[in-house]
């Protein structure tokens, strides 16, 4: 019997149909070439545990525009998305806990979001299947006793009140291997996390209290660089432009010089390429705090003058982030159009990895955002991709304007910002040894 080829990245259907796009083409040309590159890759560098990275395809351009190292949202998947999951949790959880299967999950304080509580069940859920004995501890100083919350889809999910013997973590009777963080630190990390013996899953020093976007986007650069001489094309095709600026205070007009400074510059740097390629829309440019999630302090720009006559309403809402923390820093990145439509809405791909597998992802769509705004706001609402046969692997000898081939670049590009995020992690050692005093200071 002949060996399956390994999965990479799943068979798919997406939004866009008609003839694959010219970058997408001359990605799937390259694929045996850029799936051994990757194995090279994922052995030299230890990959996050789990990862989502949000995409905007403009059809000349596909690019990863946020990577997050704590992904909700995995009750959004398609249920067909469960093998797959499963056993890249398999795999995940082995490199970890290799002698026992023991793991405490902690999710975010929020206990009200119901769609959160959701995806910490199917979480859960997957790592159960992987045969992985979970329970959930939670951070959340009222909670003093297992409390079990109702789910809307009649499931059940039962916090408990996590307690600390010495270097180790656990909860009532229940002792882990591993602590497996769905918690992004936004509001600093808790001494109670602090120099365990347990491995800590993504380390301390991916939470948003230490985690830059912009020192995420430069390794990005560098991986984005290698991999266009790979296969031959411009690196801007797969990279934004980016820079970012400290020291900025929008409720008191501070660093405003600097974000609108560096908005006319890199709106310049896109009106170059556009002109390169023949593109005919409007170059924009997005500007965001430099930490945190939840699509909290995002907008849209088009003139560096935007930033300095800001109103009240707008500086508010960019002045804090998740858990009310203050925006001292802020990304300014190139904006990506989105070619992608669900049922009129429009539409962003978000792919899902565990270890160094995709294991699918949904579309974020939004009926009240356009091609430039960010989606990630409220209003949106999530449509699963499916499968469009019940083969797993990309068919290497079908046709390349086969429709769910295209998904393969969608992948391939998620893919380049996990090892980003690798890379990122592994610079970031140096701040995972500093005091626990300094860290917060420096968040």
């Amino acid at each position: 019997m002949v060996s399956p080829i390994p999965m990479s990245v799943p068979h798919l259907t997406t939004a866009l149909t008609g003839p694959i796009l010219d970058l997408e083409q001359r990605i799937l040309d390259a694929m045996p070439a850029i799936e051994q590159w990757l194995r090279g890759q994922w052995q030299d560098h230890v990959v996050p545990f789990y990862c989502s990275v949000d995409l905007r395809n403009s059809g000349f351009k596909l690019a990863p525009v946020d990577t997050n190292l704590f992904p909700g949202g995995f009750n959004n998947l398609s249920p067909d998305f469960m093998p797959l999951c499963v056993q890249a949790m398999l795999e995940g959880v082995e490199k970890i806990c290799p002698d026992a299967r023991n793991v405490l999950l902690i999710p975010e304080n929020h206990t009200r979001n119901v769609f959160y509580l959701q995806h910490i069940a199917t979480l859960q859920t997957i790592m159960r299947h992987a045969g992985t004995n979970v329970r959930i501890g939670t951070l959340r100083p009222e909670i003093t006793v297992a409390t079990t919350i109702d789910l809307p889809d009649g499931g059940s999910l039962t916090l408990e009140p996590v307690r600390r013997q010495g270097n180790r973590l656990g909860v009532e009777g229940f002792d882990p291997c591993a602590v497996l963080l769905n918690n992004d630190l936004s509001a600093g990390i808790p001494a109670i996390l602090q120099n365990l013996e347990q491995t800590v899953i993504p380390p301390l020093h991916a939470g948003w209290a230490t985690r830059r976007k912009s020192q995420h986007f430069t390794a990005y650069d560098s991986v984005a660089q290698a991999f266009a001489q790979l296969i031959d094309i411009d690196p801007w095709l797969i990279n934004p432009y980016f820079a970012y600026c400290s020291k900025v205070d929008f409720r008191e007009k501070e660093g405003e010089d600097c974000v609108a400074g560096h908005v006319d510059e890199i709106l310049c740097k896109i009106r170059g390429k556009y002109a390169q390629y023949g593109v005919k829309q409007d170059p924009f440019v997005i500007v965001k705090a430099d930490a945190g999630t939840y699509g909290m302090g995002v907008m849209t720009v088009k003139d560096g003058d935007e930033m300095r006559t800001l109103n009240r309403r707008q500086r508010n809402k960019m002045a804090v982030v998740k858990d009310g923390m203050p925006v001292t820093r802020v990304l300014v990145q190139e904006g990506v159009y989105t070619l992608e439509r669900i049922n009129q809405a429009v539409a962003e791909p978000v792919i899902y990895m565990i270890d160094h597998d995709v294991v699918g992802g949904f579309y974020r769509a939004h009926t009240g955002r356009g091609t430039d705004e960010n989606l990630n706001a409220p209003g949106m609402h999530f449509v699963p991709l499916a499968f469009e046969t019940t083969g797993l692997v990309p068919d290497r000898e079908a046709r390349l304007d086969n429709v769910p081939n295209r998904f393969y670049a969608y992948g391939v590009v998620a893919r380049l910002a996990l090892l980003a995020a690798a890379l990122e992690l592994e610079k970031g050692l140096d701040v995972a040894r500093m005091p626990l005093s300094l860290v917060n200071q420096e968040a």
